[in-house]
């Protein structure tokens, strides 16, 4: 077998291999609580806590993101696995402002946290 040929292999091995891998990331199913609250705010106002109710929606209706900011300060985007995709304000609306219980498949790329939300409810009270 020529070297060019071997390489050519090898090659083809290692892509095959990389999309097989790249492939079978199914997300991992998890558990997430904390507060809805808009994406602009999360990250620009460092908030810790949505201001009010009223002011996460205004911001949603005005199209600012949703996210689940959880209690280890982990912002969550919370997406669709459909293709095409669609946003998820409508979802998380009814709790604009609050604390909830969200549970479905995590996916983290380049620092970013998203999840594709199969329940969520307001966190009940301890």
């Amino acid at each position: 077998m020529s070297i060019r040929k071997a390489a050519s292999v090898s090659i083809t091995i290692c892509v095959f291999a990389a999309l097989l891998f790249a492939g079978s990331d199914a997300g991992k199913s998890v558990s997430v609580n904390g507060y809805v609250l808009d994406s602009a705010c999360a990250f620009t106002k460092g908030l810790q806590k949505p201001i009010s109710a009223q002011c996460a929606q205004a911001c949603a209706k005005a199209g600012s993101p949703l996210v689940i900011l959880a209690d280890n300060g982990t912002i969550y985007w919370p997406i669709a696995d459909t293709t095409p995709s669609a946003g998820q304000n409508e979802k998380l609306m009814p709790f604009a402002g609050q604390r909830v219980t969200a549970s479905g498949k995590v996916y983290a790329r380049g620092g970013s946290s998203a999840i594709v939300i199969e329940k969520i409810a307001a966190e009940t009270a301890k």
